[in-house]
């Protein structure tokens, strides 16, 4: 609420969004005598710098994201597994220049990825079953995890790009 009160402030609200009304109170009107009061919806959109700005892609300790965006499914043998038995795989690998970046790592099964090794999919003669993309900033707000209600769930997945495998999950 704080938040939406410094965003209406600084004339940076571009429109409400939601079912749910929020309502918070400030100063007395010296004149009038009248308390101030601002009533805002669950979801306020604000202006920012890109539609989808890119949410970097982290190292092991939030690997997560990485498997909750390809849904636990390997990108070479399909199969769909618990957590604890992916990797996060390389398709360029590091040791031959490739980036830790979205567009270059998929969540693959430890057989499948000791099979692959340090070599590309093609010269594993593993075909790629996905295509990695990069996680717009939407996008990265679900994957998290957090606790997203169904109205901001609904808007933000009115804001994710076509390519994003939770635009219409």
């Amino acid at each position: 609420m704080q938040r939406a009160a410094r965003y209406y402030a600084a004339g940076k609200v571009l429109t409400e969004l939601g079912e749910n009304l929020f309502g918070m109170a400030g100063g007395i009107q010296e004149t009038t005598g009248a308390r101030s009061e601002l009533i805002t919806s669950s979801i306020v959109m604000i202006r920012g710098p890109t539609p989808h700005p890119v949410r970097p892609c982290a190292r092991r300790a939030h690997q997560a994201p990485l498997f909750v965006r390809d849904r636990h499914v390997c990108a070479y043998c399909g199969d769909h597994f618990p957590e604890g038995e992916l990797t996060v795989e390389h398709i360029h690998p590091v040791s031959r220049g490739g980036r830790h970046e979205w567009t270059n790592v998929v969540t693959a099964c430890r057989s499948c990825n000791t099979r692959k090794g340090s070599r590309r999919p093609e010269e594993a003669n593993m075909p790629l079953l996905y295509v990695p993309y990069a996680v717009c900033r939407s996008e990265g707000f679900i994957l998290s995890n957090r606790r997203i209600l169904a109205d901001q769930m609904a808007f933000l997945q009115t804001t994710l790009p076509r390519h994003s495998r939770w635009a219409h999950a």
